[in-house]
């Protein structure tokens, strides 16, 4: 179904309330910087309210992590503050994001075999699509589900990647490359498929009330920046889709509490960079990100290659 068919109404939300890891999460800064939801709040004139907590996974059922999961901790936290009151949000007007998967496939969960006994990607992908179900039964009723990045061009799971600080010991890039493709691309197509048929059974719940459900192709964004990032990048250094804002090179089997050798980007340079770190988009590509999914959410056709409505 085409993306302008469906969808938010322009100027229809009010509301952003926010799920998922470190990409999301404004308190953590791991891009050196402002988060993709503050500029969001901004540009869109929304009222943010932020869930999402770094280091979490979908949930710590699936693939265990000590972090604050979707089910277990940031679920739970907004489901409180709408019961005792303190939360209270009109939901023709909020939109709810879910940004999730980084952790659950990589070099905590999936990749390296980290994870409950039999788990596979069909288990992380559906616990995130759950949790538009969860948060539907609960009165929400607008919804963007952002799927996962190409990963395998970030620097931690490039071909051609170094020791850093999030992995130190040995291990074959190549195929750690070529398996974290295949995780993601496959894990995004899982997902689009429960997504098409979760959608159509999330009706708003009275007469002339409606419910959206809307695809985010962070996967295609992400793929495009790394392909193009003249469109998207606009520091002062030359343009850099392999290196980092903040790169740490480490040496083989070192400590990952040890500091590694650190070079950092400066001032506006640091706008030439796609990522931040080995692992994390940078600023820049996090202004893209709010810009898109504003954009999104407000039905501008700079928007339309990168949501699909599905109800």
């Amino acid at each position: 179904m085409p993306a302008t068919s469906v969808g938010l109404a322009p100027n229809q939300i009010k509301n952003l309330v926010t799920f998922g890891d470190s990409y999301t999460d404004v308190d953590a800064h791991a891009d050196g910087g402002i988060m993709w939801p503050v500029f969001a709040a901004q540009d869109g004139n929304f009222s943010l309210f932020p869930f999402a907590k770094s280091g979490a996974a979908c949930s710590n059922d699936i693939t265990p992590r000590p972090s604050p999961s979707i089910f277990e901790s940031q679920l739970p936290a907004y489901f409180a503050e709408v019961a005792n009151g303190s939360l209270t949000l009109d939901p023709a007007t909020t939109v709810y994001t879910l940004w999730i998967g980084t952790n659950d496939v990589g070099v905590g969960g999936l990749l390296v075999g980290h994870g409950a006994p039999g788990v596979t990607i069909v288990d992380t992908v559906t616990c995130a699509v759950n949790w538009v179900d969860a948060l539907y039964k609960s009165g929400a009723r607008n919804f963007i589900f952002q799927n996962m990045i190409p990963l395998e061009t970030t620097v931690l799971y490039a071909a051609d990647s170094y020791p850093n600080r999030f992995w130190t010991a040995e291990r074959n890039t190549t195929e750690w490359s070529v398996l974290m493709r295949e995780i993601t691309t496959s894990g995004n197509a899982i997902a689009k498929l429960m997504l098409q048929a979760l959608a159509p059974t999330l009706p708003g719940s009275h007469i002339g009330e409606s419910s959206f459900t809307g695809l985010f192709d962070s996967h295609t964004l992400f793929a495009d920046m790394f392909a193009d990032p003249s469109r998207f990048l606009n520091g002062t250094a030359p343009l850099n889709v392999t290196g980092a804002v903040h790169s740490c090179v480490f040496a083989l089997n070192e400590s990952m509490g040890d500091p590694g050798v650190c070079t950092d980007a400066v001032g506006t340079d640091q706008d030439s960079f796609l990522w931040f770190d080995e692992l994390h988009p940078s600023v820049q590509a996090d202004r893209v990100v709010a810009e898109l999914i504003v954009g999104s959410i407000n039905r501008e056709p700079s928007a339309d290659r990168y949501i699909t409505w599905l109800s």
